[in-house]
């Protein structure tokens, strides 16, 4: 089926009992048994939901890969990646610039329990094979990257880690399936934060892991019973509501992100600008070759705290607001929010200036969004 088909009916037969054309929300911890070892194949809401299981099929078919678990948010998902692959001992590669949240538990929990991590520009294919060890057992990759978009080759950066049999993970949360899909082109597992555009309502809060490889699932499966991080019954029916529109918001969301990129390009106040869909990106070809859509998620650089902090406190449209994948339009400023957690040595490296304002550019009327945006710009 096509992808818009399979959004809206993947993992989603009509309620036998009703014949609903939606899903009902299970909101039931537990199911009477028919006798000692009978039952009609749910014995507790923790190991099996039915409102779960239909957005975890669903979106095993919009990645193409075997099996998806939903976990109780996109942290909750990476955590329960962590236990999968690594053991004490082990070592880890990760993309230098990160979620905030992702690096905070890698750094803090994660390498506490003996699990080294290296944390490299896996836009540089070379960097990335230099950061591999014979014990390394994971790669993580964010392609793009949040918040300054780079790049990375998700193909070869796999055919590199499985020379050392070590497994490929990529965040696909920017992206979504729509616009790229990591396992089929070399990735082991996919990653999302449900919560951004999945969901694509700011009214939910949630993560999802879909696997390439047969008994990595069958392991996943494992651990999330046993550790029990499920996402609820309600918060699924949201997610799956979500996403039998996402096709056509990812549209309406890329067309506004090119069309404010542009924008944004040709404002002298803009010191420096990241989307990958602009020609000057530097990884503007291999977006075009990788992704199908260049999204709707933009940083660009103000020059100084100050001059940030004056034009956040001019937007009145783009709401000042962690997060990211609604259908409005958030505006953040990653090293006091999203990437507080970075050391403040570690954003400067990589970039991450006290100047950097990043978009996640809602569906409305874009001519309303430059408006409030021009505002902004006439305040510095």
């Amino acid at each position: 089926m096509g992808f818009r088909t399979d959004a809206i009916h993947a993992g989603q037969s009509p309620d036998p009992a009703t014949g609903a054309v939606t899903i009902p929300i299970y909101q039931t911890s537990t199911y009477v048994q028919e006798g000692l070892g009978r039952h009609k194949g749910f014995e507790y809401a923790r190991t099996q939901n039915p409102t779960r299981m239909a957005l975890e099929a669903n979106m095993a078919t919009l990645e193409r890969g075997v099996a998806a678990f939903a976990f109780a948010s996109g942290m909750a998902a990476e955590t329960a990646v962590s236990q999968l692959l690594l053991r004490q001992g082990d070592h880890a590669v990760c993309s230098s610039n990160v979620y905030g949240g992702t690096f905070r538990l890698f750094d803090k929990i994660v390498q506490h329990y003996g699990v080294e991590f290296t944390y490299a520009d896996t836009s540089d294919l070379s960097a990335l094979e230099k950061a591999i060890r014979p014990n390394t057992r994971m790669v993580f990759i964010e392609t793009p990257t949040n918040p300054l978009m780079a790049m990375t080759d998700i193909r070869d950066a796999a055919e590199i880690a499985h020379c050392s049999e070590c497994r490929v993970v990529v965040d696909n949360t920017f992206m979504t399936p729509y616009f790229q899909r990591p396992l089929e082109l070399g990735a082991d597992i996919v990653v999302h934060s449900t919560t951004k555009y999945l969901n694509g309502h700011s009214d939910s809060v949630g993560g999802i892991v879909v696997l390439k490889r047969q008994d990595d699932a069958e392991r996943l499966g494992f651990i999330q019973n046993a550790a029990g991080a499920i996402l609820s019954p309600f918060d699924s029916w949201l997610v799956l509501r979500g996403i039998k529109t996402l096709p056509v918001r990812m549209d309406a969301h890329n067309a506004n992100g090119m069309a404010i990129a542009q924008y944004l390009a040709g404002k002298k106040q803009v010191r420096r600008i990241y989307y990958p869909g602009l020609p000057s990106h530097p990884g503007h070809e291999l977006a075009k070759r990788q992704m199908s859509g260049f999204g709707a998620m933009i940083a660009c650089d103000l020059g100084s705290l100050e001059a940030a902090k004056r034009f956040l406190e001019k937007v009145r449209l783009c709401s000042l607001a962690e997060s990211l994948g609604g259908v409005e339009t958030l505006i953040s400023h990653p090293a006091t929010m999203t990437h507080a957690s970075v050391p403040a040595e570690h954003r400067t490296k990589l970039g991450i200036t006290d100047g950097l304002i990043r978009l996640s550019v809602g569906i409305e009327d874009v001519d309303d969004l430059i408006a409030d945006l021009e505002n902004a710009f006439a305040g510095l």
